[in-house]
């Protein structure tokens, strides 16, 4: 594909997108593209200065589009560069290939549209939130900078899906609840874990590391109440069946410093085969003083008679206010948190749990 063929490519989908280029670089990028239309009347002079931004710019939203939103953007970019390498090849070239002529394709079963908002049944939630369903890395390899770019499928791969909400709570509700978690620092634990064999109440720091809250107080019923609000809807854009609740765990997790929790699954052992959909509402202080903590939702293929890490991953980056929703099979983890201050009220905080059949 020519440069200014994969800024193009890319164009509907970065202008809506602050993960891969913030607002203050798609504005400086637009300035560029309109001083560079209105500083020459010759369209060449126009298609150079162009071309030479692509260049600039190309690699590096190219990468940022890879890693956050998974290979299925670039696939959509090498299926448009081949669609128009196609368009401008001999007719008759074509003709002459293997089989003769042939119908066009229609997109493989992981071309998959941007993400459009959709409403959320009315309920008690505040009126601004939506609802986006964010669709994971295909797991195939594409190989650029070839007319014949190669797209290796992997069928077997099942992709980790999951949905998020903006703006779940009201401004004072975030409020409240931040007073709550930092008047409440002295009780919180350190994290545990449950060991292969099953046995509760383990610290193993080489695993995880960070400290929780049991209690929320009203809080908890707060956000319980307006998670019952939206979770047919959730269910319906994740594809589950809807479930009775049976019982539901919550807590406060704080990271700080050096904190994470390496790749698992929320239902694997027996203990806690019971929960069906984990959710993990991101809050903190302002401004945010932390960076990292990612929430990483990982493909899973199929080897033998097992499911294994695919290798490519969704990332979620915390924000403020925002709540992600996924079966509790998806295989995530949490990547190391960095706050320099090392002050708790810095830290990354979130309200986690789990909701059983």
């Amino acid at each position: 594909m020519k440069s200014k063929q994969v800024l193009d490519a890319f164009s509907e989908t970065l202008m809506q997108d602050e993960r891969i280029l913030s607002s203050q670089e798609r504005e400086l990028l637009m300035s560029l593209l309109q001083n560079a239309k209105e500083a020459s009347s010759n369209p060449e002079t126009q298609a150079a200065v162009t071309a030479a931004i692509a260049r600039s710019v190309g690699e590096t939203v190219s990468q940022r589009a890879f890693t956050l939103l998974g290979s299925s953007i670039v696939e959509q970019i090498v299926a448009r560069g081949m669609a128009s390498d196609i368009e401008e090849a001999d007719p008759a070239t074509i003709a002459s290939g293997p089989g003769g002529p042939q119908p066009p394709s229609s997109p493989g079963p992981h071309s998959v549209p941007a993400p459009q908002p959709q409403k959320v049944p009315s309920g008690p939630q505040p009126p601004s939130i939506s609802l986006r369903n964010q669709n994971v890395a295909t797991g195939r390899e594409v190989q650029q900078g070839s007319r014949s770019a190669a797209i290796l499928d992997a069928p077997q791969i099942a992709r980790a899906r999951c949905v998020v909400l903006d703006e779940f709570l009201a401004p004072q509700e975030v409020e409240e609840l931040i007073r709550y978690t930092l008047e409440h620092e002295a009780e919180f634990k350190n994290s545990e874990v449950i060991s292969p064999s099953g046995e509760t109440g383990v610290t193993d720091h080489s695993h995880r590391r960070s400290r929780v809250l049991t209690e929320l107080g009203e809080h908890e019923q707060v956000i319980l109440d307006r998670i019952r609000g939206v979770l047919p809807a959730v269910l319906e854009e994740l594809g589950v069946e809807e479930f009775p609740v049976s019982r539901t765990e919550v807590q406060v997790t704080a990271s700080n410093d050096g904190d994470f929790f390496h790749a698992h699954c929320d239902d694997a052992q027996e203990l806690i085969a019971s929960r069906r959909m984990t959710f993990v509402y991101f809050f903190h202080r302002e401004p945010c003083q932390f960076e990292g903590g990612e929430l990483r939702l990982h493909d899973r293929r199929k080897s033998g008679d097992q499911q294994v890490n695919a290798g490519s991953y969704e990332t979620i980056v915390p924000r403020q206010n925002q709540i992600v929703f996924f079966p509790c099979s998806t295989l995530h983890e949490i990547t190391p948190v960095r706050c320099r201050s090392r002050a708790f009220g810095e830290s990354r905080f979130t309200v986690n749990g789990w909701l059983h059949q």
